[in-house]
């Protein structure tokens, strides 16, 4: 049964659409609270660390094989939020559009073997870029529509 990569078009099409938000986005924009104390910044930040934790994890599962990764995600989100505070906003949009190319890049590089391996060990991470990224380039979305 053949590697099913379809979900590649599919990251690559959010990465642009993320892209092409965040090239529109000002420094105020940027600023722009999503409630909880995230701003637009901040979860770009998040954003980016989930991507460039994907990477890492690929160069680990690389070297030694799929294994479990196991992560407090509030309290990781948590800290990623109090970094991202002292990231510039422009910055944090530059950083967000790279980590996205970075992690792209890395899976479609990776092996049959290595995503299929990846997919059946359910939670290390998601291959499925798109989704998170979706889902925060809608908040955003959301959020500049009901303050224009």
């Amino acid at each position: 049964m053949p590697t099913d990569r379809s979900f590649q078009a599919e990251n690559a099409r959010e990465r642009e659409r993320l892209k092409t938000l965040l090239e529109r986005l000002s420094d105020a924009d940027l600023g722009r609270s999503l409630g909880h104390g995230w701003t637009v910044a901040d979860t770009l930040v998040h954003l980016a660390f989930w991507d460039l934790r994907a990477v890492t994890l690929i160069d680990r599962f690389e070297k030694n094989g799929v294994s479990p990764s196991p992560i407090d995600i509030h309290p990781v989100n948590d800290a990623i939020q109090a970094l991202g505070r002292s990231i510039p906003r422009r910055a944090a949009a530059r950083l967000t559009i790279d980590a996205a190319e970075t992690v792209d890049r890395r899976i479609e590089a990776m092996p049959d073997r290595l995503i299929d391996a990846v997919a059946a060990a359910g939670s290390p991470f998601s291959l499925e870029r798109h989704v998170h990224r979706a889902e925060h380039r809608d908040e955003i979305e959301r959020t500049l529509r009901g303050s224009a």
